[in-house]
């Protein structure tokens, strides 16, 4: 409300240029073609900035955390549940900061806002206890499978989120896809299934780790399953009422923290209580904190400059890089032909997803 009547009291710039030149017509065309060019290049650097960001924060994240686990140093490796819960404490703290900003930085303002939304509805907080525990658990499987599968493969086969969201999203919030929709599924799981497929390369190192593989792939396909459902299920939250989206990521990241501190200390509390909840960090580390916590911050903001095309071009663009990168720098990575093929399918199903309409659902955890 008091945006709205800010808004009021302080008219649009660009209104106010069209009243003054509605009173001088003599000057109308020259300027209107020249506001024209200048609203048209503006949403153009926003876009291509926006791609930039989602190029950059994609590949990043996964990158850094594929050689964070797969970095030897002397003494114990970091915890992946700590850095979770890490990653819940920073995005809670920025979130926090950005509400304060959006109260003209009163912070009595904004207890009393975090008070009203979050202490008074408790029925609509706890909604979002089933996607904080999904999401928590996702981002766990995540550390698990970059600590078993290359970046590249990694990114290609995570791509089958967006059957997994398009699925739920039919079945929960009764969607309708399009044919390019549904022929792009088919194209995705053609090509997560090249990708996967075995070949008689290097035959004894294969066996040595066909094993992790396995590993890798079961939990990419559960992270994939957990991602489309929770996407979808907060998605139907956020449909459902008209309050701020950090104010519900502090309501998710408290339930995230709390679920990912129990599964810490049940999963890692005897590591934790001997060397501590932060052993092992060190710079490249809380990189990946960061980057988990604050990158989807940052792209759920530029996510709206960005149209589906950019967005399958962003997602195509950081498969190709991660794919060099993990074959140039970090050598953990072997392409064959097959694994060509499929990420040339994927990356073709990401473009025809966006063809024609939206996809069935754009909205993941930020």
């Amino acid at each position: 409300m008091k945006q709205k009547s800010k808004e009021c009291a302080s008219p649009d710039p660009q209104d106010a240029a069209d009243v003054k030149l509605a009173s001088n017509p003599s000057v109308n065309s020259d300027k209107e073609s020249s506001a024209t060019v200048m609203a048209t290049a503006q949403p153009s650097r926003l876009k291509y900035l926006s791609l930039g960001v989602l190029v950059v924060q994609t590949t990043s994240l996964v990158l850094t955390m594929r050689y964070s686990r797969t970095l030897k140093e002397d003494g114990p490796r970091y915890l992946a549940s700590s850095a979770v819960v890490s990653a819940e404490i920073l995005k809670i703290f920025t979130c926090t900061l950005l509400v304060l900003m959006e109260n003209n930085l009163s912070v009595r303002a904004m207890a009393l806002l975090l008070k009203e939304e979050i202490v008074n509805k408790p029925v609509e907080t706890m909604k979002l206890a089933v996607p904080a525990g999904i999401y928590t658990l996702q981002n766990n499987l995540l550390y698990v499978a970059l600590s078993n599968l290359d970046a590249a493969t990694y990114q290609v086969t995570y791509q089958l989120k967006i059957l997994t969201t398009a699925l739920f999203s039919v079945s929960m919030l009764g969607k309708k896809l399009g044919l390019y929709q549904w022929l792009s599924l088919l194209l995705l799981m053609a090509g997560v299934t090249l990708v996967q497929w075995p070949t008689e390369s290097a035959g004894e190192q294969k066996v040595l780790t066909a094993g992790s593989q396995l590993v890798g792939v079961v939990a990419v396909l559960m992270a994939c399953m957990s991602s489309g459902f929770a996407g979808v299920y907060f998605e139907k939250i956020l449909k459902e009422t008209k309050q701020s989206v950090w104010v519900r990521n502090i309501q998710l990241g408290l339930f995230s923290f709390v679920f990912g501190f129990i599964g810490m200390m049940v999963y890692d509390g005897r590591s934790v209580t001997q060397s501590g909840m932060f052993q092992g960090y060190n710079a490249i580390t809380c990189t990946v904190v960061v980057l988990q916590a604050v990158g989807g911050l940052v792209v759920a903001v530029v996510i709206k400059y960005a149209d589906n095309i950019l967005k399958g071009f962003a997602t195509s663009v950081s498969i190709i890089l991660s794919t060099l990168i993990s074959y140039f720098l970090l050598n953990d990575f072997n392409p064959t032909s097959l694994f060509f093929l499929g990420a040339v399918l994927v990356i073709a199903a990401t473009f025809l997803y966006s063809y024609k309409g939206k996809p069935a659902s754009s909205t993941f955890k930020v």
